[in-house]
């Protein structure tokens, strides 16, 4: 399985527009994030979590010819928004693009793309084909996936699970029973947004405490805020085992 991470920014991306600060002034690429999103491929199977706004901009940088499927972990716009460029891979295949997601977000994205759903089909928009999901394990094509319910404050959001790599972003609290559903991973993905205790994302602090409760072989913090700080400095405060995240960073399973 080659995992690689095409945004781990947050909802604003790093840098933020007009903000002055140190961490956007940065020059050092490993603080530029674009909105979280990854992309799996296995057994010739390529997977995308999420399209954010700069869901374009990745499939360019990552030079990306094929994605088979697109997960979508809730319908918040910093996750969803480059839905309308999945287009060039319909060209390309032929055929529509697998979504799957559940009936919640699916209805959100029937409103914030309603050409894409209408009756009468615009010439040249994207068509997608639709997979309703709920909190049980599914396949795409041979793919295993295992839903992992989380709460965005008070939104129900996913987190997937696929072999030894679950990925979680934009989530807070996780219930016990959820969890049991990633003990045993090797790569745990976990937002951490910044120090600072967050109404709707575990901070920093959480974000390794539930990491090394999970116990993977290596953990990684994504959807990170500028507010964080510096990647070279936070990297030096984390244990060992776990690290920040960043864009383009790629993993083997």
């Amino acid at each position: 399985m080659h995992i690689t991470f095409l945004g781990t920014g947050t909802s604003q991306g790093v840098p933020v527009i007009a903000c002055k600060c140190n961490v956007c002034n940065s020059n050092d690429q490993f603080d530029k994030r674009l909105r979280s999103s990854v992309m799996i491929e296995e057994q010739e199977i390529t997977i995308v979590i999420d399209t954010g706004p700069d869901f374009r901009e990745q499939m360019l940088r990552e030079n990306v010819q094929q994605v088979d499927a697109i997960l979508f972990t809730h319908e918040h716009r910093d996750h969803t928004a480059g839905l309308d460029d999945i287009r060039s891979f319909n060209f390309l295949s032929g055929h529509p693009m697998d979504v799957y997601a559940e009936e919640r977000v699916i209805n959100a994205l029937k409103c914030d793309f309603s050409y894409i759903f209408a009756t009468n089909h615009y010439p040249g928009a994207p068509t997608v084909s639709l997979h309703p999901i709920v909190n049980t394990e599914f396949t795409i094509k041979k793919i295993s996936i295992t839903p992992i319910r989380a709460m965005h404050n008070q939104l129900p959001v996913m987190g997937f699970r696929i072999g030894d790599f679950t990925y979680i972003t934009d989530a807070n609290k996780i219930e016990d029973n959820e969890k049991q559903k990633i003990s045993g991973s090797k790569i745990l993905v976990l937002s951490g947004l910044h120090k600072k205790k967050h109404e709707s994302h575990f901070n920093l602090e959480e974000a390794v405490n539930l990491i090394t409760e999970m116990k993977p072989q290596v953990g990684y913090i994504t959807h990170i805020s500028h507010n964080l700080g510096f990647y070279r400095e936070i990297e030096n405060e984390l244990p060992q085992n776990i690290h920040l995240a960043y864009d383009g960073l790629k993993l083997v399973i």
